[in-house]
């Protein structure tokens, strides 16, 4: 696979190693698509990858492919739920107006940046928005 920034030494390039235990993203997820999605991941929920992941043996760095924190399950059922959404559901919306961008839920949908999904809270009813007069009898 082709290298990519080591944080050890500017410029200098290291190996990605290939990734294990992949039970929800396809087996043959290259190392770069890895950390493409992480990354995505990491921004959408505004985390970093000890989060999911545990730190590994010698410390330090996190244990990837292991499944000691709950989280990481979590991540994982909320990963398949999305999928099962934009399949399912989000594919029979055909709204030529909407940008691809809007035809998908993704975890940033309802996580907008927290490690929790944000509550949905009203907006403040703006002027010209009142409620219709009840009619008159």
């Amino acid at each position: 696979p082709p290298a990519a920034p080591s944080g050890n030494a500017p410029g200098k390039m290291m190996m990605l190693p290939k990734p294990t235990n992949l039970k929800v993203l396809p087996k043959d997820t290259s190392p770069e698509q890895i950390m493409k999605i992480m990354m995505s991941f990491s921004k959408q929920l505004g985390v970093r990858c000890n989060f999911c992941h545990g730190e590994g043996a010698a410390g330090g760095r996190p244990d990837f492919a292991s499944d000691a924190k709950p989280e990481k399950n979590t991540a994982r059922t909320m990963i398949s739920m999305t999928n099962e959404i934009n399949a399912k559901y989000m594919s029979q919306i055909h709204d030529p107006d909407a940008a691809p961008d809007q035809r998908t839920v993704s975890c940033g949908t309802c996580h907008q940046g927290h490690n929790m999904p944000v509550p949905f809270k009203a907006p403040e009813r703006r002027p010209g928005m009142e409620k219709p007069a009840a009619p008159k009898s």
